[in-house]
């Protein structure tokens, strides 16, 4: 199982971090290690002080392809989850700074929480889904696919010219903008299309 994670993909998210918007999908990934399921909580680790929640949807592979040409995309994903990346960003700013990877700040032990999936066809609209991510009862970040710079159909062809996709893959596609910290004693909750989907308690 690889899971992929696709950064910057909302225009207002990259600048609310002052970054540039990317010309084409910028791709990192996380082990298997990094999942969360069953709303288990996520332990905040003793290696940050700047934990930064990333509400993001998250496709599931359903068939394996490679070099998949993009009237054929669609068929290659079947379902929908919400996830969390979570992002040590201090780690992450001394490895930008110094041009290094991005893993141990994305990639770490529980960074990446888990809903239950959601087949597309239960979906009114699987290219235009709305999703909230929700801190101590408030809505921090409120998204629309629609609003991706690089659509489902545009990762799928472009992830798989340089990877195998095999079923049971995922891709967490990207955050809007309201990413921000997290603390101990805080609760997470994300939802899909106003369905409660996962309860992340920060221990």
């Amino acid at each position: 199982m690889k899971i992929f994670c696709i950064g910057r993909n909302y225009i207002d998210h990259a600048k609310e971090l002052n970054n540039p918007v990317p010309s084409e999908p910028m791709v990192f990934m996380k082990p298997p290690t990094a999942l969360v399921v069953n709303n288990k909580p996520f332990y905040y680790p003793d290696f940050s002080e700047k934990i930064h929640y990333e509400g993001e949807i998250v496709l599931r592979i359903c068939k394996n392809g490679r070099a998949v040409q993009p009237e054929f995309a669609a068929r290659y994903y079947d379902a929908v989850a919400f996830g969390i990346d979570f992002t040590a960003r201090d780690l992450q700013e001394k490895l930008k700074g110094k041009g290094h990877p991005w893993e141990i700040a994305k990639g770490f032990d529980r960074s990446g929480p888990l809903s239950k999936w959601v087949p597309l066809s239960e979906l009114n609209n699987p290219q235009d889904i709305h999703f909230q991510l929700k801190k101590n009862g408030t809505v921090v970040q409120d998204g629309h696919t629609r609003d991706l710079i690089f659509s489902f159909d545009t990762l799928i062809v472009y992830l798989s010219q340089y990877f195998t996709l095999q079923k049971g893959d995922m891709i967490f596609t990207g955050t809007p903008a309201g990413v921000g910290p997290v603390q101990i004693g805080d609760v997470l909750e994300g939802e899909i299309e106003g369905n409660a989907m996962l309860t992340c308690a920060i221990k």
